[in-house]
């Protein structure tokens, strides 16, 4: 039970991280010198990619309680399901939100059950492998082919080509190398999350490269000295999501099992306390309020002329407006509902 709570808890920081960078994004947020700036820009490509891990936890539950009921081949098959309908409803939501994830977590799925009976040792070697074939890509391809990013459009989205390259090279979350978020995922629900022996070893070593690789990432951008002139090698020398590096890749998977197992120990802990059910509460509507953020938060703004030239406070207090109101809805909703409408809607689909 503590272990499902601190993993609600973790899905709706998640999403709460994804809506101030995506309200930060749409409401035109100029690049300063403020902390607040500083701080959202720190979760910039690390609440998605938390986001993606919990789904390959939550895939590796699932699969663990179906195989004992079902055969292997239904099992994945229930999987192949909600890829479809995740890449079908992400796909026909991008027109709106072009910086959609959920139609690339169809592909991720695709690959979740292909691999989801995987020893936990190949699963670390599909993680590596996926990563490094976006390296390989990287040699090969040209990552800025059709971008324009100035305004962060992808010009030849809809042409075969343009969708093959987006969807698996260079559109905002590719299946190289984001899909080994969700395998490291169905890895990581694998280990004994609840164990007190491995939450400290995990965060000890989870926290130390997350250090180590930051702190030497920072130390070199200073010895070099760079401007706005050497972008290129500014790139190589980050752990920024775009393009998605190995350093980027390794950090954001430190820091959301950093998060993830904080959840999990904080629940054990204090799990009776309000302040955790309602965040867990939220969590188990995250699909639906992922929707609504754009759907209603994003048209909110729009409606009241507030898609551009705003400040960092701004954004961070439309964002807070939108994740209280939350976990307001969420508490009413789950007093008369098992689940979120589109939770809901989205197993009966693939039931």
């Amino acid at each position: 039970m503590t272990r499902l709570v601190g993993i609600d808890v973790a899905r709706a920081l998640a999403l709460f991280g994804m809506v101030i960078v995506n309200f930060k994004l749409v409401m035109g947020v100029q690049e300063g010198d403020s902390a607040l700036y500083y701080i959202t820009s720190l979760i910039e490509g690390r609440a998605s990619a938390l986001f993606v891990i919990l789904a390959g936890v939550g895939l590796s539950f699932m699969a663990t309680h179906d195989a004992q009921t079902r055969r292997l081949p239904l099992v994945r098959w229930q999987i192949f399901k909600r890829a479809i309908v995740l890449f079908a409803i992400g796909l026909a939501y991008t027109p709106i939100w072009p910086a959609d994830i959920l139609h690339f977590y169809g592909l991720y799925f695709v690959v979740a059950a292909c691999v989801i009976t995987f020893s936990n040792r190949s699963l670390l070697w599909v993680c590596a492998g996926l990563i490094v074939g976006f390296v390989l890509l990287l040699s090969l391809l040209n990552y800025e082919q059709g971008w324009h990013w100035d305004t962060l459009v992808y010009k030849d989205m809809w042409s075969w080509q343009g969708m093959f390259r987006h969807l698996f090279f260079n559109g905002f979350h590719p299946v190289l190398p984001w899909a080994a978020f969700l395998v490291f995922g169905i890895w990581l629900a694998r280990q004994p999350l609840l164990d007190k022996s491995f939450q400290h070893a995990a965060c000890k070593r989870a926290l130390t490269i997350l250090i180590l690789m930051e702190t030497t990432l920072w130390l070199l951008r200073s010895w070099l000295e760079l401007d706005n002139t050497d972008k290129d090698l500014g790139v190589l020398l980050s752990s920024q999501m775009m393009p998605p590096l190995p350093t980027y890749m390794v950090s954001a998977s430190c820091s959301a099992t950093l998060v993830l197992i904080g959840c999990i120990w904080i629940a054990q802990r204090w799990h009776e306390y309000c302040v955790f059910k309602y965040l867990a509460q939220v969590g188990r509507l995250s699909l639906t309020f992922y929707v609504a953020h754009v759907l209603i938060g994003m048209g909110t703004l729009e409606a009241l002329n507030m898609l551009g030239g705003q400040t960092i406070e701004t954004a961070i207090l439309c964002a807070a407006i939108f994740c209280l109101a939350a976990v307001l809805v969420s508490a009413l909703w789950l007093a008369k509902f098992r689940s979120g409408p589109l939770e809901a809607l989205f197993r009966v689909i693939t039931k």
